[in-house]
């Protein structure tokens, strides 16, 4: 599926009227779901996020946009936070099954419908821009909005789109296209901003003027001045105080977390700020972020401490936000500001307690039933082969395996997280041959479609065990392997995975052939037999092997 993000900048941080109003235009689009709204009184600046296929958040972008430069008024705006436009700015974000060049062409249409129905002006960055000169957001913005009365009567700052004249009320609009941005602030303990500034300067990709003993800036030769870059680039920078946090902050945008990962932003901050004399008390994330962000981070400061990085995403998360300190002015909630985690579909066997789970199987309801029960038995495969091999990663001895038990641990989280989205499918599977099942059947014609209902959701409920029980030799493989390598004081874990994994393939089989007989072709239920067959051959001959070792050495 094609999916898109919009994350539109409003110029409004304080007037929950406005910010609702704005809210409910993007919410009234069929197929956009507003994942995450924003707010800034400081900075008086709402950032909403939304996502859906292409066309709808293209709609719902217009008219966010409609409604919030009808409500805002520039000529009243004050903030800490830089700003061009009443919406200030509009990306689209790639989630998935689009190139970049799909999104600029989308980012131009919706420059130009905005000009030509609203009649605002603006121009295209990042991605979208039309000259090199305007790609970069910061230059676009400089001067500000009060700068854009003489900037719009220079032949080179012609707006992209829309009327060339000056628009008090609503400025400019930069619609853009770019890949994921992490707003990223990080707090001191000073109401000193021009400390934040100047550990800004250090950081940011733009850097610093180089002045001379003197102090005095040096030329570049070319009617300039020499620039000192900064130690991260795409990283846009700057300092401020902000009243209501009592604090100064170092505010930035990171425009691609391979080259400016958060936690290695902060970490460089934390030593500038300790060469300054101050210290990092925390830190914020603004609007939605990318998994990986938080789990990167987490890695990075598991391995600091001498632990196995390879944990749970709640894991990851705890240890990020309780060494950056993202709590320290308002709760973090992964699940509120994860993008993955907000596009996700529902799960709500996972998100049951083990008791719940098991009072569940108990009752008189078909499902869950054997299927979600294997799934969820392999996701205990994989999680015992992980505990073993984060164990392993620790212990004296095991320096010249550590590396090894890293990857094995990563791998083995990997499987445990895909298992458990297998136990919501199968019961969903399953619940789709039960709703086929119920289809009228008086009529000749209603009874060709029941019938074609039911294989098609016969043939789904096949192939969810299946791929369970096709995922089941990498996790009998997992528990071998940690078993023979890892810590011997573990092997009974080791042992138990690998029963695990077997139980799981002979269940996941189980769930495959009794759904066969829903299938009418002969050719099709062969094939699925011989998957399965060959699946659980190779699963149980591994399983033989951890036996086998166990029985050695128990």
């Amino acid at each position: 599926m094609k999916l898109l993000e919009c994350v539109p900048n409003f110029s409004e941080g304080r007037d929950q009227s406005v910010i609702q109003a704005i809210s409910q235009a993007v919410s009234s689009v069929s197929g956009v779901r507003l994942l995450n709204v924003d707010p800034g009184a400081a900075t008086n600046r709402t950032v909403f996020t939304f996502a859906g296929e292409p066309e709808a958040v293209l709609e719902a972008a217009f008219q966010a946009v409609k409604v919030g430069s009808a409500l805002i008024d520039l000529r009243h705006h004050h903030g800490e936070h830089a700003r061009n436009g009443a919406c200030d700015v509009c990306p689209l974000v790639p989630i998935s099954g689009l190139t970049m060049d799909e999104v600029v062409v989308l980012a131009h249409r919706l420059g130009a419908r905005l000009g030509s129905e609203l009649g605002l002006s603006g121009y295209y960055y990042e991605a979208a821009a039309t000259a090199p000169e305007r790609r970069n957001l910061a230059v676009l913005r400089e001067g500000e909005y009060e700068a854009l009365p003489a900037k719009l009567q220079r032949p080179e700052w012609k707006p992209d789109f829309g009327p060339v004249a000056f628009n008090p009320k609503s400025g400019t609009t930069q619609v853009g296209a770019r890949d994921f941005l992490v707003a990223y602030n990080i707090n001191l303990n000073t109401r000193n901003a021009k400390i934040a500034k100047d550990i800004a300067l250090d950081i940011r990709e733009k850097g610093r003027l180089l002045r001379d003993a003197e102090g005095n800036r040096v030329p570049d030769g070319q009617g300039g001045w020499q620039r000192k870059a900064g130690l991260f680039s795409a990283c846009k920078a700057t300092g401020w105080y902000i009243d209501e946090y009592g604090c100064a902050q170092v505010t930035m945008n990171l425009t691609d977390i391979n080259q400016a990962p958060m936690h290695e932003v902060f970490e460089t901050v934390c030593e500038l700020a300790s060469e300054r004399g101050v210290r990092v008390t925390g830190s914020e994330l603004v609007g939605l972020v990318p998994l990986r962000v938080l789990t990167d981070a987490g890695r990075f400061f598991l391995k600091r401490q001498g632990a196995c990085p390879a944990a749970s995403d709640a894991e990851l998360f705890h240890v990020t936000a309780r060494t950056i300190g993202l709590n320290e002015y308002s709760c973090f909630d992964p699940e509120k500001r994860v993008i993955e985690y907000l596009l996700r579909e529902p799960a709500p066997l996972v998100g049951l307690t083990v008791a719940g789970f098991a009072d569940l199987l108990a009752s008189d309801s078909p499902a869950p039933g054997g299927g979600s029960t294997a799934a969820l038995v392999g996701a205990l495969s994989a999680g015992l082969s992980s505990m073993v091999a984060g164990l392993s990663y620790t212990k004296k001895g095991f320096e010249d395996r550590r590396d090894r038990m890293e990857v094995l641990a990563t791998e083995a989280q990997a499987l445990k997280t895909w298992f458990l989205g297998a136990v919501d499918r199968d019961t969903k599977a399953f619940d789709a041959v039960l709703a086929a099942m119920r289809q009228p059947k008086k009529t000749d014609d209603e009874k060709a479609a029941r019938k074609a209902a039911i294989e098609a959701a016969s043939r789904l409920a096949i192939l969810v065990p299946l791929e369970v029980l096709e995922r089941t030799p990498a996790a009998a493989a997992l528990a071998l392997e940690v078993a023979s390598t890892g810590l011997k004081a573990s092997i009974s874990d080791a042992g138990t995975a690998g029963l695990c994994a077997a139980l799981t393939a002979k269940a996941a089989r189980y769930n495959v052939m009794i759904n066969l007989s829903g299938v009418s072709a002969e050719d099709e239920r062969a094939g699925y037999r011989q998957r399965a067959a060959a699946a659980l051959a190779k699963t149980l001959e591994t399983c033989g092997r951890i036996e086998a070792l166990l029985e050695e050495t128990c």
